[in-house]
Parts: structure tokens; C-alpha cells; sequence
């Protein structure tokens, strides 16, 4: 399970979306969130599932890869779709006991699991596709016109950046210590969900200790550097717009414009109502 967080991780590519500019990336990211939010019947879930689709193929990632990334959600995942399953209310569909399972509740439980589902795998897509380095720029860069009202734009980026990196670094160290733990003794894999939850307590010790350690080998090597902040800053790989970026606009655009169109109209509305 440790194994299996994706967020944060970097995939190496030349892909078309590996290649576009990562405010581009960043734009995108936030315009697909909105954009399933926006999604209320069968078309515009269609829309989300097809528009992370082609951005899944053009960014040659394997789909495998890609869904290998929801099972550390999946208890999350399980658990809107029960919740949204059996407390709607509706059409009767199945009535055992106290327990009855709604036509509504079913379409709910459906667009519940679809939205996190993209959500997840739309989050994921921009960082296998975008360094670390490349994002800090891109957001950065995006927003920095808040700095001329004062607000530190690039020290916020460094720190989100910083801390996209440091979670599949936390993963790797939280599955060393639960080898070394399980070569002396410890178990953690038998038992119902409540004690493996229990025994996992004695791990957060040495990974606060690991998480801090490393925090402050990181401030010394910036320090040992003259890390200053943003000021005066240069960058080997300054961004630059290209045609393709203008083109992922666009694409963009049209996307936003659907889902609005979708949520006005709403041509399928009647298979969910």
C-alpha cells in the first residue's frame, strides 16, 4: 500500500504534456477541478472521463501506472460511495431490513465515485508530468503579480514544491521502517483493520524524527548554498510560451466552455433525475 502513492512522483517523459509549460499544466489542472464540480448527469461526467482520457494518452503514461495510484484512496473511495449508496433518499429500488438502496442514491453513489476518481487521477497527471523545479517556476511565474502587493509568491512555491517532493520520500522511509520493524518481530498485515491501524502507531515516531532530520539537512544545504529567496534570482530554463501552450489553451477553453453548457442545458439530465 505505501507503495502505490503515486502524488508527488515524477515520470519521465517526452510527451506532448510532458513538454507543455507548467502554468499551462497548473491552469489546466485547476480548470478539470472545476469542471467536475460543474458535472451534474451522464454528459458531463462523459466529458471529464473523455477530456483525462486523451490527456492520459497523449502524456504516454500507462493507464496501469495511473490506476495504481488509487488504491491507497480506495477506503475513501468506499466509503462516499456506501455513504452516498444508502443515506439518499428516493425511489425504492432494494429494501432489506433498515437498509434501502434508492434509484437516486445509485446514480449518486455512481457520480460520487467518478469525480473522485478524477479528481485523483487529473492531480496526479500534472505532477507525473511536471518536475518539482518545473512547478515551483510555473506557479511562480503565474502568480507573480501577488507579489506587488507584498505577498511572498516564490517562498509559497518553493514550500509547496518542497513538500510534493517529500511524500514519496516519507513513503520510501515509512516502507523502511516497517521492514526493519517486521524483521524484528512487529505485524502489521494480520489482524482486522482496527489493530493493523493500532500497530502502525509505533511508526510514527521514527518517521517524525526521519521527516524532521531531513527538513533540517535540507535548510543547511540551502543555507550552505546563500539561498536567499526569490530576489534577484536567475533560472538556467527561463519559461517560454510555445505554440503547442497556446493550443492547450485553447483546449482548455473549450473544455470550460462544455462543461458550462452542460450545466445550463443538461441534454441527459432525465437519466438521473
Amino acid at each position: 500500500m505505501i507503495r502505490e502513492i503515486t502524488l508527488g512522483q515524477y515520470y519521465p517523459g517526452s510527451s506532448i504534456i510532458h513538454r507543455l509549460d507548467p502554468r499551462v499544466k497548473l491552469l489546466g489542472t485547476l480548470v478539470y477541478m472545476v469542471g467536475t464540480f460543474l458535472a451534474e448527469d451522464v454528459a458531463g461526467y462523459a466529458l471529464c472521463v473523455g477530456f483525462l482520457a486523451a490527456a492520459i494518452i497523449c502524456s504516454r503514461i500507462p493507464l496501469g501506472h495511473m490506476i495504481r495510484g488509487l488504491k491507497p484512496v480506495l477506503v475513501i473511495l468506499i466509503f462516499s460511495v456506501v455513504f452516498n449508496l444508502f443515506l439518499t433518499g428516493g425511489e425504492p429500488l432494494i429494501s432489506v431490513w433498515k437498509i434501502t438502496i434508492t434509484r437516486e442514491g445509485i446514480w449518486r453513489a455512481a457520480f460520487m465515485a467518478a469525480r473522485l476518481i478524477c479528481l485523483i487521477l487529473g492531480a496526479a497527471l500534472m505532477t507525473y508530468t511536471t518536475t518539482p523545479n518545473q512547478l515551483t517556476d510555473g506557479i511562480e511565474k503565474g502568480l507573480g503579480f501577488l507579489a506587488y502587493i507584498r505577498i511572498p509568491v516564490h517562498e509559497i512555491a518553493m514550500m509547496m514544491s518542497i513538500a510534493l517532493r517529500f511524500i514519496p520520500i516519507l513513503t520510501e522511509e515509512l516502507d523502511k521502517i516497517m521492514k526493519a520493524q517486521m524483521a524484528r518481530g512487529a505485524d502489521f498485515e494480520s489482524g482486522g483493520f482496527f489493530h493493523r491501524a493500532k500497530a502502525l502507531v509505533p511508526l510514527l515516531i521514527p518517521l517524525f524524527v526521519s521527516a524532521f532530520r531531513r527538513a533540517s539537512d535540507l535548510a543547511n544545504a540551502m543555507e550552505a548554498r546563500c539561498y536567499h529567496g526569490g530576489r534577484g534570482r536567475t533560472r538556467m530554463h527561463p519559461l517560454r510560451y510555445f505554440g503547442r501552450d497556446y493550443a492547450a489553451y485553447l483546449v482548455i477553453a473549450v473544455f470550460l466552455a462544455g462543461m458550462i453548457l452542460l450545466k445550463i442545458y443538461a441534454p441527459l439530465a432525465f437519466l438521473s433525475a
